[in-house]
């Protein structure tokens, strides 16, 4: 089932998964961890303008890793703002996704946070290095 955004993107050839739907009916897309940030961009100037969260977590033992963004469209005098959630999709071997840094500032911690905990590595991120484990540790928990 596609949803609004999905069928903007779909009009403006913008490449992307629809994943449906979450079950408080937020719609959920799938971006190319190469297209995500051209598409941060996109959703930014489209008026996804406050980043709500992002985590990251293990799909399956030895499978992907995925890096999830919970978007918000903050307007005046709306009541109900659209939210949108994101998933970008790393292979283990070489985790690898664009930072946002630069688009969501409030990113920051969070992007930092998954590369400590899973060892995604977020291209273009101006601090990205630990912050809950020591310096010292290797591996990721």
């Amino acid at each position: 089932m596609q949803g609004n955004l999905s069928a903007w993107l779909v009009k403006h050839a913008l490449i992307h998964r629809s994943l449906g739907f979450d079950y408080q009916g937020i719609e959920t897309l799938q971006i190319k961890p190469g297209d995500w940030h051209s598409i941060a961009v996109i959703l930014y100037v489209y008026g996804y303008n406050y980043l709500r969260s992002q985590c990251a977590y293990d799909v399956a033992p030895g499978g992907l890793l995925a890096s999830v963004y919970h978007l918000t469209r903050i307007e005046y005098g709306v009541d109900q703002p659209k939210e949108v959630c994101i998933k970008v999709f790393a292979p283990r071997k070489d985790p690898r996704i664009p930072s946002v840094f630069w688009v969501w500032k409030s990113v920051d911690f969070q992007e930092r946070e998954s590369y400590d905990m899973l060892g995604i590595s977020y291209d273009n991120h101006p601090r990205l290095k630990r912050i809950l484990m020591p310096e010292s540790w290797i591996g990721w928990p």
